[in-house]
């Protein structure tokens, strides 16, 4: 099984930190964020592993070599100077992908979700894993039904964690599921992961779990303190 890491973002809300260094590559209890997500792929049994790069790109490659102190062998794929969003950047990471299922993490957070627990392939398009809503997002983003099915609205809906297993052909029918949003027109397109998943969602081909354990979205200098305060192991 291969992976990618989401590390193409500007982390605006973390300068001046983010004006030196990405923010997959700011440091959580002595190593990078995106070197506990490399550890986890790497004990799922993942052997290669996409890094989707932008700002600050030239900053990856010395950190964190070819992956081999991992056991893994990475891949960078950049998208040039701007970021192309979640779906773009999944999408221009495909070909390094390949045909087979695969694991999608975001580099910017911080979870103690075993990456051994995700299934072989999803039962449909995507499995997401879910996690309790954080202050800063009280209203969630996605239903979970108790079969694990996950849909785009309902009561108790929780919060996408940036953790998913996925299916190339999520992407079959891309254009018509993002409509006219802003960037698509673009070559390489830019858009959101989102609105694929809500229409996956409809056609009942997205399911999902609830992690109970420790998240936290490093959107923040205030968070990213809580999280090297803590005793992480």
């Amino acid at each position: 099984m291969k992976a990618l890491v989401f590390a193409a973002g500007k982390g605006e809300r973390m300068r001046p930190l983010t004006d030196t260094t990405p923010k997959p590559l700011l440091e959580v209890r002595g190593k990078p964020l995106v070197a506990w997500h490399l550890e986890k792929l790497a004990a799922r049994g993942v052997r290669e592993v996409v890094l989707n790069t932008s700002w600050l790109a030239e900053k990856f490659e010395p950190a964190l070599g070819d992956g081999s102190r991992w056991g893994l062998r990475l891949h960078y794929a950049y998208e040039g100077p701007e970021p192309l969003e979640t779906g773009g950047g999944m999408l221009h990471a495909l070909p390094l992908l390949g045909d087979a299922p695969f694991i999608a993490v975001n580099g910017d957070i911080w979870c103690d979700y075993d990456f051994t627990a995700l299934p072989e392939a999803p039962a449909g398009l995507a499995h997401l894993v879910l996690v309790d809503n954080p202050p800063h997002h009280p209203e969630g983003d996605f239903a979970l039904l108790p079969g694990g099915q996950v849909l785009p609205a309902g009561e108790s809906r929780l919060t996408f964690s940036g953790i998913g297993l996925y299916r190339p052909a999520l992407f079959g029918n891309w254009r018509t599921s993002i409509g006219a949003a802003a960037g698509a027109e673009l070559d390489p397109p830019r858009f959101r992961l989102a609105p694929l998943l809500r229409a996956a969602m409809r056609a009942g081909a997205v399911s999902g779990e609830h992690h109970r354990g420790a998240w936290t979205d490093v959107g923040t200098h205030e968070r990213l303190a809580a999280l090297n305060a803590q005793g992480l192991g």
